[in-house]
């Protein structure tokens, strides 16, 4: 069970994260983020290569040591790269230490995430944007429906994903105001793809 839920889960989850489909997002997520960028989930690396100045110093948070190993050999972009091996839980970084935060596809899978979303609120600067691109809870009462019902199994066989987290209301309740965002469904089923895409800042 160890060998599957460290190295068989987190490959089929990063099979899933490598649609075609998703590259907008993260080069639109991502092409925002500037300065001195915390990563959360960075997960085996896909988003590195589309990091691109005014970053300078990438901060690539992950708690599975087989995906920072499988990170540390994805292709690096030009910026420094730090790998922090810990939870989103507990970031190990000093209060207002960073300029961006970024997740992509990362609060469904977060246990505490509410706990996460107030260390990310935490270590920003006052000025600093929470970048985020995440499936969740959809509008349609039909697809609730059903994402109410399939969480609890999806959980079990995805790594923990929620499929019907309320992602909008959760980064506002953690002490966030949202600056841009942007909601819809991406081609798929709909219960695994309603997206929440845009930025917030610490009120």
């Amino acid at each position: 069970m160890g060998f599957y839920c460290d190295v068989i889960l987190p490959r089929l989850c990063d099979l899933a994260m490598r649609n075609q489909r998703l590259q907008p997002y993260r080069e639109r997520v991502i092409g925002t983020a500037e300065g001195r960028v915390l990563e959360i989930g960075i997960g085996s690396g896909l988003n590195l290569p589309f990091y691109r100045a005014p970053v300078t110093q990438i901060l690539a948070l992950e708690p599975a040591p087989k995906l920072v190993a499988m990170a540390r050999r994805a292709p690096h972009p030009s910026m420094p790269v730090s790998f922090i091996e810990a939870s989103a839980e507990a970031i190990p970084l000093d209060n207002h230490s960073v300029d961006t935060v970024v997740t992509t596809w990362t609060l469904c899978t977060i246990p505490q995430a509410a706990t996460a979303l107030g260390e990310m609120r935490r270590v920003l600067q006052p000025g600093g944007r929470l970048l985020f691109v995440e499936h969740g809870l959809a509008p349609d009462v039909s697809v609730r429906w059903w994402q109410d019902r399939l969480t609890p199994a999806w959980c079990c066989v995805s790594g923990g994903c929620h499929l019907n987290r309320p992602i909008r209301s959760m980064i506002e309740a953690a002490g966030f105001r949202t600056d841009r965002i942007e909601t819809g469904y991406m081609p798929g089923p709909r219960p695994m793809s309603f997206m929440y895409e845009g930025s917030a800042r610490p009120n």
